[in-house]
């Protein structure tokens, strides 16, 4: 008895292998197709971005993106993320902001980790795990991400995790409140989602949107 023959007899027996069970939890969300959103807060988008001071030590750079709205809900800097970072700033914007139905993740550590498991759970709130190497799967982030880059870490030089906070949080506000966007009738993202909680009988082009900092 070699290991050819155990393997002939056992594909001639339609046998299969138990697949381990993957490393997400409770509060995942099988892969389909992710249908377009129909509202604000239905689906929001959660990666990260690296980055480094002016003397070489590596940052790293949370973004939170509204799917709908394409609104940029947050921006955290730190020089270490663990899931605990994670769960203190989607804890931060849950403060003006209604949480969302799923939020579309990657496979990082930082979001398989056992407190954001928690949190999405306790908060009814499903996480959308990509594929794993599928960038493509989060695209509406990954194009955040590009403007974000090219607008916005390129452009600064960072002195400390202050400085960079503060100048990321100035672009962020720009971005929402001035930058429009063609895939949103040519309006800024707050303008937008602005829009989109008015009552039916507003005008087409409220106010502009005034997001609390």
């Amino acid at each position: 008895m070699n290991h050819k023959r155990v393997y002939r007899l056992y594909s001639q027996e339609g046998l299969a292998m138990r697949r381990r069970p993957p490393r997400r939890r409770v509060s995942c969300l099988k892969r389909v197709a992710p249908p377009p959103t129909e509202s604000l807060n239905e689906c929001w988008s959660m990666d990260f971005l690296s980055d480094q001071l002016y003397d070489g030590r590596r940052l790293r750079v949370l973004t939170i993106v509204d799917n709908h709205s394409r609104e940029s809900l947050g921006i955290r800097v730190g020089q270490r993320m663990r899931g605990r970072e994670v769960v203190e700033e989607l804890h931060r914007i849950s403060r003006r902001r209604k949480l969302p139905k799923v939020i579309r993740v990657d496979n990082g550590p930082e979001f398989v980790s056992k407190d954001l498991d928690m949190w999405a759970y306790w908060n009814s709130v499903k996480l959308d795990f990509i594929r794993p190497g599928k960038p493509t799967d989060n695209a509406i982030i990954e194009a955040f991400h590009s403007r974000f880059r090219q607008e916005c870490l390129n452009e600064h030089w960072f002195l400390s995790l202050e400085d960079a906070q503060e100048k990321v949080e100035t672009w962020r506000l720009e971005y929402n409140r001035k930058r429009p966007h063609s895939s949103l009738e040519n309006m800024p993202p707050a303008e937008f989602a602005a829009r989109c909680m008015a009552p039916a009988s507003a005008t087409l082009r409220p106010p502009p949107y005034t997001e609390a900092t």
